[in-house]
């Protein structure tokens, strides 16, 4: 287990039932999943903070449980809170003088600046926790979560609510950190977000992977969209009607073979692409084939 930053082996609690996964050092792996998968209940075992009834958790060789492993993680829930009349450096200095009391060889001013260069909260550091603003607080629940060199990163819905350009932002700060040998599980209702950052999926629902693997061959398959100028009564076998018109997997098929059963049902075709699939329609496949 040495070689995985984190393990979790047929982990089970209420609301998650007997999942695993094995996270690589400087990998970055996306949970994701409706309200109520269990996605969050998942990255609290994986942080240690609840004690599944069964399986087991390891972190970098130890047992999550230890108090040792907790110098390996780093958490940042689903709406992180902070003392609102504390300034940011301040925040940080007390959690960094926890850290040098477990090693006093570690002085909590350089991890404070560590943290806040990493996060990118330089400019904000003299401000009140109160007067920043929803991009500023996911910088501070990042500098938080890595303060003292943590190894793992397990990050609850991060993206949620963030504006384009401090979305990208992020992105690169997390990428950056995974460049250098941090693991990094993240959670997000909306599978966009993951798309462009993790290099693996889990698929959740009702507490279960469902679906699981490398992005590129989740997103690899091809689907033909097929634009109608009238819909039909039904569609050709193997296609499902859209608002458009009708689409289908390719699977295989070519677009010509596929685009040949339209005309055999006599469709008035207009128009036609060919695009991937998308990490959030995987999501609603798994969710609509209960």
């Amino acid at each position: 287990m040495t070689d995985y930053a984190l393990t979790l082996y047929d982990v089970a609690v209420r609301g998650v039932r007997g999942v695993s996964l094995a996270l690589l050092p400087g990998e970055i792996a996306g949970v994701v999943g409706p309200a109520g998968a269990g996605k969050t209940t998942l990255l609290q075992i994986a942080a240690g903070c609840v004690r599944p009834t069964r399986g087991e958790a390891w972190v970098w060789g130890t047992r999550i449980t230890d108090t040792t492993a907790r110098k390996f993680i780093g958490y940042a829930p689903d709406h992180p809170s902070f003392p609102q009349v504390l300034r940011v450096r301040e925040l940080l200095l007390y959690y960094a003088r926890l850290h040098a009391a477990l090693d006093p060889e570690r002085a909590p001013l350089g991890l404070v600046r560590a943290a806040l260069e990493l996060a990118g909260l330089g400019a904000a550091a003299n401000l009140r926790v109160s007067e920043l603003g929803h991009a500023d607080l996911q910088r501070l629940a990042l500098a938080q979560a890595i303060l003292g060199g943590r190894r793992v990163l397990v990050l609850d819905e991060f993206f949620t609510n963030l504006d384009a350009i401090a979305r990208r932002d992020l992105r690169g700060r997390i990428a950056r950190l995974a460049a250098e040998g941090v693991a990094v599980l993240i959670a997000a209702r909306d599978p966009a977000v993951l798309e462009r950052l993790a290099a693996r999926a889990l698929v959740l629902r009702e507490g279960r992977v469902v679906r699981a693997g490398p992005l590129p061959g989740l997103l690899g398959e091809r689907v033909l969209e097929v634009i109608l100028d009238a819909p039909p009564p039904a569609p050709p076998p193997g296609f499902t009607l859209t608002e458009a018109g009708i689409e289908a997997p390719l699977n295989g098929r070519t677009v010509e073979s596929a685009l040949a059963m339209c005309r055999a049902h006599r469709l008035a075709v207009r128009a036609s692409r060919v695009r991937v699939k998308s990490l959030e329609e995987i999501v609603l496949e798994t969710h609509d084939s209960r």
